[in-house]
């Protein structure tokens, strides 16, 4: 299910706005999931747009994934899927990557980091998404 676009902006010393904003799509991966007890693998695909007035890139990226049981595990690392992704304003970037839990539903939410062309850093939000076993809705 998408999730709405992220509120964080940033304006830069001349008064440009600096913004991306983040949707995420899941899909949950039976044939890379250890059914019925786990670990549940998780497809997620993140569209990120330039909303901002001014070319950015993406620098890197922190995630923050938590079990049904409330256990956390952090992410962090340049890049997504092996890009940094200079988006002048209008411009959209996709990617999809994966994660596994060991529970049949979880959370992960984010943040990018990112630098306009003109060397001002800024982040941009992923709201939390929720990874679900369909198993578990039936």
């Amino acid at each position: 299910m998408p999730r709405m676009p992220s509120p964080t902006k940033s304006a830069t010393p001349s008064g440009a706005v600096a913004h991306f904003s983040c949707e995420v799509k899941v899909q949950f991966l039976e044939e890379h999931s250890e059914l019925p007890e786990g670990p549940f693998a998780f497809a997620y695909t993140v569209t990120i747009r330039n909303t901002g007035e001014v070319a950015a890139q993406l620098v890197a990226r922190h995630w923050i994934i938590t079990n049904a049981e409330g256990k956390q595990e952090e992410v962090r690392g340049l890049a997504v899927v092996g890009r940094q992704p200079l988006l002048k304003p209008g411009e959209q970037f996709e990617y999809t990557s994966a994660t596994r839990i060991d529970t049949p539903h979880g959370q992960m939410r984010g943040t990018y980091f990112c630098m306009t062309e003109d060397a001002w850093p800024f982040e941009a939000e992923v709201p939390e998404f929720q990874l679900v076993y369909p198993g578990l809705l039936q």
